[in-house]
């Protein structure tokens, strides 16, 4: 459950909400939206349930993401490339196949390892929504 005195990021453009019996989302073919307008070169398509957001995000060679924050937990799974992140000052680079929890309130950032692009699957629960804060 998010702090009611922690401040609440701008209003990007928010993930998609399913409709009625809207039920398969072929996320490539999704609007993007940004992971993190303000700290985050992270891009990409993202569904939000009534509990559960999920969104498949891209992050260019050379970028990443800068340290942030939010009440939310968070994993990220990694379907292709290295990601380097650093979950409240210790970091590990994830490959293919690892995933990644990150508490909730964890200061983490995370850096793009080696020159391929990043693509991932993350997910977060609904309490707080897809951004984080900057730290």
């Amino acid at each position: 459950m998010s702090d009611s005195n922690s401040p609440r990021p701008p209003a990007p453009p928010a993930p998609l909400k399913p409709g009625p019996e809207e039920n398969f989302f072929e996320m490539a073919k999704l609007d993007e939206i940004a992971g993190g307008p303000d700290y985050s070169s992270a891009m990409g398509t993202s569904v939000a349930g009534e509990k559960m957001i999920v969104a498949l995000m891209r992050m260019s060679a050379g970028t990443g993401a800068d340290a942030h924050s939010h009440p939310n937990e968070q994993w990220v799974f990694v379907l292709e490339g290295e990601l380097e992140m650093t979950i409240d000052g210790r970091s590990e680079v994830a490959i293919p196949g690892v995933a990644v929890y990150v508490p909730g309130n964890a200061v983490h950032s995370s850096r793009v390892h080696g020159d391929r692009d990043v693509v991932f699957f993350t997910v977060k629960d609904t309490s707080w929504g897809l951004q984080g804060i900057r730290q």
